[in-house]
């Protein structure tokens, strides 16, 4: 029966031809989007491993080792960019040499990563070159750049330098993997198994439409399929000689389209590794496939693609006579919204109700969401009739008519083909509408009070320095407003517990004459010289009080150990970067000066990654949904040319037939993005309500835009079958078989 099947698929005529071709091109879509969210998970990780060598020294015995370098990772800035920095000097020959290096860099050299050195070279050496004393040696090759536009620089320093230095560890060699943790603070990227669990969502949100898709092509021309599969019944072939002969057809398809799948993605890898979902984009040799992965996806599709095969032709194996004894299925109930409402009620029960914990947090919110997945694949079909009646009392043409009665009689073959969308649109629109919530209240733009302020913390209070910390250079420099230091009082003066507003009480002293030099700031109570303040002089959001007197003699303030230096400046690029390589230079610690756009600026690009992440899955869902929807029209079109052919016998234009199809095919296209846009918007809206106590932000221009463009291109698919109209209902085809 194999040789049998095999000959039906190969050598079976044009329109086994066909059939072969859309599903090998259905399973290579598939494989090709599978094979992308697999590599990723792996990217992931990979791009993460990239940090590991610059945190060599957080790492368990990271001093073993012959001759250990002198060792300082620092995290700088420049533009609302993260520049990862190592300071090291070598002890002996032995001295290992990290990754991308062709070798150590001398004392007064430094290697830089080419963005980076790129960027020296066009910028004023004032605002970023006189950060990096010396000269620049060579440039870092990819092994140690966690991204192809990573700037990273490593400085050579004479080691009775640097082992001076606060904060400086000794390491006997390099790590190749990120650390497990980073209690005092390192230089990572994102965790890896939160963006891990996205890709596997966003795997799910396109794989599904994706087997629909098989399904579909898979059901091509499935009348005359099903009738031959019954004259074999007929003439004694036993259900599972049919199932071998379906299997074989589908297998062999699966298997070139698998074989096509691995060369699309090897042909877009490289376009793949440019989107920057973790907030940077990957090397394309990230993006590698393990010989788990290759043979899992190999083997695994055709055979799933088989079992699909099966599953949509079993009522010819069932019974050789099914395919006679069709009727017209009972309609959906109102019940089937039931659980979509459900869903959406159990995320609103939360709202004011959220649960203290993480995973109290997941088992409130994550079932709800299932909730309303499940909901909508069960409330479709109900939804696809209650439409088609409503346009069927309104028609006015036959065309209108004929469709909305056909779609009304069985509302869940017109559902099933844009089910897959339905889930697609929804996880996406509500990933949109929750990440770029978040997004849009982290972008703080250049013209907030806080974007032109420099925050410099002192984390470690051990290692905090007294006296004055402030850079005699730093007040002199254009576009410096003013300094002001705030201190960490001593056991000696208690902090008194006395809240202000949600942020709690202030519990850091500042010298209330720096205040007065602080533009708009608020300013000490009346005739105080010492102040009780938080770190960066703010305040809770509206708050229009004065900062609580402190009983301490101003002139012993110096004697107290720094908390933090606030630099605020002009808010121009020119005086932020300046004051931070001054503040930089001076006080060489893990973390540089930062300002309140910079601190937020890595989780709005991370956000801002995964949305760009999400619009590539709502462009693709709908090509795909378009693609599946012209397969399934093809087949229906082959399925019912005799009575296509009938009807334009007696007198129906070639133009209302078209008008049929078309309204068949657009009616739960555009039922189905509608109710997926809406409820994904409804559900980020409660959920963000409930969780985070915020409102949804409208997406953006740009997301309404790729909705349309992708319905756009889905209907364009559909409208590529119509010349099949003509052809298919010719006289010849009303003729007695």
């Amino acid at each position: 029966m194999i040789r049998f099947g095999l000959r039906l698929t190969l050598a079976g005529g044009r329109e086994a031809l066909v059939r072969l071709v859309v599903i090998a091109v259905a399973v290579a879509l598939g494989v090709g989007m599978l094979l992308t969210a697999l590599a990723g998970a792996g990217g992931v990780t990979t791009q993460n491993d990239r940090y590991g060598w610059a945190n060599s020294a957080f790492a368990p015995g990271a001093e073993d080792g012959p001759d250990p370098l002198w060792w300082q990772t620092r995290i700088d800035g420049f533009d609302r960019r993260t520049v990862g920095r190592v300071d090291l000097a070598a002890t002996g020959a032995a001295s290992p040499v990290p990754p991308g290096l062709p070798r150590l860099p001398a004392a007064g050299e430094y290697f830089a990563s080419p963005e980076l050195a790129q960027l020296l070279a066009t910028t004023p050496a004032a605002q970023l070159g006189d950060r990096f004393p010396g000269r620049l040696a060579g440039t870092i090759g990819p092994e140690a750049l966690p991204a192809p536009d990573s700037l990273v620089a490593v400085v050579g320093y004479a080691p009775e330098v640097l082992s001076q230095r606060p904060g400086v560890s000794r390491v006997g060699k390099i790590q190749t993997v990120a650390p497990t943790s980073c209690p005092q603070g390192c230089w990572s990227g994102i965790p890896a198994a939160g963006l891990q669990l996205i890709l596997a969502v966003v795997a799910a949100a396109l794989i599904f439409p994706l087997l629909i898709l098989i399904g579909s092509a898979t059901r091509l021309a499935a009348t005359r399929r099903e009738q031959r599969f019954a004259a074999m019944r007929l003439v004694g072939a036993t259900p599972r000689q049919v199932s071998v002969v379906s299997a074989v057809e589908s297998t062999v398809s699966a298997f070139a389209g698998t074989a096509l799948g691995f060369a699309l993605f090897f042909l877009f890898r490289d376009t793949l590794a440019a989107i920057p979902f973790t907030g940077s984009p990957m090397f394309p040799s990230d993006l590698a496939l393990g010989p788990v992965t290759v043979i899992g996806v190999a083997l695994g599709v055709p055979v799933a693609a088989a079992l699909v095969a099966r599953f949509a032709l079993r009522q010819v194996q069932i019974s050789p006579l099914g395919v006679t004894r069709r009727v017209t299925p009972k309609p959906p109930r109102v019940w089937r919204v039931i659980p979509l409402l459900l869903g959406l009620g159990e995320l609103a029960y939360f709202i004011g109700r959220r649960p203290d914990t993480t995973s109290g947090q997941l088992l409130a919110f994550l079932p709800g969401i299932l909730v309303i997945m499940l909901g909508l694949i069960i409330a479709g079909p109900w939804l696809t009739m209650a439409g088609a009646r409503l346009v069927a009392r309104r028609a006015s043409r036959p065309a209108s008519l004929i469709a909305a009665r056909r779609l009304a009689d069985n509302p869940r073959a017109g559902f099933r083909t844009v089910s897959g969308l339905v889930l697609a649109l929804f996880v996406t629109t509500v990933a949109v509408g929750v990440m770029g919530s978040i997004a849009a209240e982290q972008n703080v733009s250049r013209e907030d009070p806080s974007a032109a302020g420099l925050f410099t913390l002192f984390r470690d209070e051990d290692r905090a320095p007294t006296g004055d910390p402030v850079p005699a250079a730093l007040t002199s420099l254009p576009g410096v407003r003013g300094v002001a230091v705030t201190r960490v009082p001593p056991e000696s003066v208690p902090v008194p517990h006395v809240e202000i507003g949600e942020l709690g009480w202030p519990y850091a002293l500042v010298s209330c004459a720096d205040v007065a030099r602080i533009p708009d700031a608020r300013q000490c109570a009346p005739g105080a010289e010492v102040a009780w303040t938080w770190p960066g002089l703010d305040g809770p959001p509206g708050w229009q009080g004065t900062w609580p007197r402190a009983d301490v003699d101003a002139a012993a303030l110096t004697g107290f150990k720094v908390m933090a230096i606030l630099t605020v400046t002009d808010g121009s690029t020119p005086a932020l970067e300046e004051a931070r390589t001054v503040l930089q230079n001076a006080h060489p610690m893990l973390y540089s000066p930062y300002s309140g756009v910079e601190f937020q600026a890595d989780s709005a690009r991370v956000f801002n990654g995964w949305k760009q992440l999400a619009n590539v899955v709502i462009l693709t869902s709908l090509a795909i949904a378009g693609c599946s929807l012209a397969v399934s029209i093809a087949g229906g079109l082959s399925d019912r040319r005799r009575p296509f052919s009938l009807l334009r016998l007696t007198g129906v234009s070639l133009g209302t037939l078209r008008r049929v199809v078309a309204l068949e095919s657009v009616t739960p296209l555009l039922v189905a993005a509608v109710v997926a846009l809406g409820s994904g918007l409804l559900a980020a809206q409660l959920f963000l309500t409930a969780q985070m106590d915020s409102t949804l932000s409208p997406p953006s221009v740009s997301f309404y835009v790729i909705v349309v463009a992708g319905l756009a291109t889905s209907l364009a698919v559909i409208a590529s079958t119509m010349p099949l109209l003509r052809r298919i209902t010719g006289p010849e085809a009303a003729r007695n078989e």
